[in-house]
């Protein structure tokens, strides 16, 4: 397909908006609905996965709907490495763009499993769109991200304007720590050019109301936690007082790493000082959101002396809040073992305790590290000599955004008001993503266009996860306008 011809004038904003409406009403849409309906689960909760097949199909099907796009200087493949999950790979040529810098576009297709909860009518792997939002696993989180990149491309070309170089990365391992990412960027280096622009759509929202920059992400390190007092269980009337309780031992070493009472972390080196950039972003944004900052998320109803009142947050001080779950060190315990459910549950002292930790760390923390240190404050010296284990399942850096330069911050501020009416808003994510830390050291001078669709009650990994699709329509259209801006 020859390209149009390419000229130096700006995007047209109100253009680009309406035509990517379109196109993601009567194309995207479409093939969310059927990349939703594969459970192409991440290989850490499917360790079979090429027996599956299902993240080879979800990679294929994107592949043939790019190449099926006739992009004008396309070119583009499935790279396989052994024993790696595979990644699509595409480029496109720069069009009368005098840079000889590239633009680098990021997505995975691989997804988290079912979880539980899911409202009446709606489930992971059942789409359904209601009210502008496409209910299902992973279309937010994010399997747009591919056909929005190729969308932002097409409608620069649609509309003649000169762009530089871009090449897109799209993984099937990030959900899993992006444990395979390293290898393909090594692979592909020579081809992936002198990056001055990374975008990366795996991120969140504040809002639904302004385009979004993530300025930090948190790091992470997982695993499995063991407590082994017995090689059986036994009657708990015979002993119960005499053989100690795993889950009593557990609680006790969990003591060591966390404060139940406030959910502070207790070593030292899990923390770092917040900067101060990062302090007065928080402020600003706390004023944007504000209370609703706490509604977004589904908090219990409990029963206070009749009355029904609503479960509540570690603070209640808007700007703190945003520093705690994006600058602050936190333990969560996302799934156990060696508990029986409860209609199965009698009258017997379980042997063992079993908890998946899952730490989010601050964004200057190194990971690999507290992983070493974790494990010999868990292990070491346990109560009534215990069999006690951690078995790390991996671990990931956090990532502190680099100044953004003038015509990268102004490029996003028009965007923002030119799509969203509103200005541009600055947040910390506390979730992770191991490519930013990779590519901010590997590409130390490229700017860092992190955004993404996972705004309030969106809730990626968990139930009812929705894409809120007039927002990415606009985000979409707000990449363009970006990239056509890049100097």
């Amino acid at each position: 397909m020859n390209a149009p011809h390419a000229s130096p004038h700006p995007l047209h904003s109100a253009d680009a908006l309406a035509h990517l409406s379109r196109r993601w009403d009567e194309d995207i849409v479409p093939q969310l609905h059927d990349y939703i309906r594969i459970p192409a689960k991440s290989p850490l909760f499917a360790p079979d996965w090429e027996q599956q097949g299902l993240l080879d199909t979800v990679l294929r099907n994107a592949a043939d709907w790019v190449q099926a796009q006739k992009v004008a200087g396309l070119q583009l493949e499935i790279v396989r490495l052994p024993g790696r999950t595979p990644v699509l790979f595409f480029e496109v040529a720069a069009h009368n763009h005098p840079g000889s810098q590239t633009v680098l576009m990021y997505g995975h297709l691989d997804k988290q499993p079912e979880f539980d909860g899911w409202r009446a009518g709606l489930g992971p792997w059942t789409p359904h769109y209601e009210d502008g939002k496409l209910y299902g696993r992973g279309g937010a989180d994010d399997g747009y991200a591919v056909y929005a990149s190729i969308a932002a491309v097409q409608e620069l070309q649609r509309q003649g304007v000169a762009h530089p170089r871009i090449v897109g990365l799209i993984e099937t391992g990030e959900e899993s720590g992006s444990q395979d990412l390293l290898p393909y960027i090594d692979a592909l280096k020579s081809r992936l050019g002198d990056v001055g622009l990374v975008v990366c759509l795996d991120s969140g929202a504040g809002n639904y109301d302004q385009l979004w920059l993530t300025t930090s992400l948190r790091g992470m390190a997982s695993g499995t936690l063991k407590v082994q007092i017995l090689t059986e269980g036994i009657h708990s009337g015979d002993a119960s007082g005499l053989v100690p309780s795993s889950f009593r031992i557990m609680r006790q070493v969990l003591d060591r790493l966390e404060d139940s009472a406030t959910g502070r972390l207790l070593p030292a080196s899990f923390h770092c000082p917040i900067p101060p950039a990062r302090q007065a972003q928080a402020q600003a944004t706390a004023a944007i959101l504000g209370r609703g900052l706490f509604q977004s998320y589904p908090w219990a109803h409990s029963d206070c002396g009749g009355a029904s009142t609503l479960a509540l947050p570690t603070t209640d001080d808007p700007a703190q809040a945003l520093l705690r779950r994006t600058w602050e060190p936190t333990l969560s315990v996302t799934g156990a073992e060696g508990l029986p459910a409860l209609r199965d549950a009698g009258n017997v002292l379980r042997p063992y305790t079993a908890f998946k930790l899952s730490l989010r760390l601050p964004p200057l923390v190194d990971a690999a590290a507290a992983v070493q240190e974790l494990k010999t404050l868990l292990e070491d010296n346990a109560p009534y000599q215990a069999r006690v284990t951690w078995e790390s399942e991996g671990a990931a850096n956090g990532w502190n955004a680099p100044a953004e330069a003038p015509w990268f911050e102004q490029a996003l501020q028009s965007a923002s008001q030119a799509q969203f009416g509103a200005g541009l808003g600055y947040i910390g994510q506390g979730g992770t993503i191991p490519l930013m830390n990779m590519l901010s050291q590997g590409f130390p001078k490229a700017q860092m266009m992190v955004c993404g669709v996972l705004g309030p009650k969106s809730n990626a990994h968990g139930p009812n996860e929705f894409l809120h699709v007039p927002y990415a329509k606009r985000l979409t259209a707000a990449v363009a306008q970006v990239i056509a801006a890049m100097p």
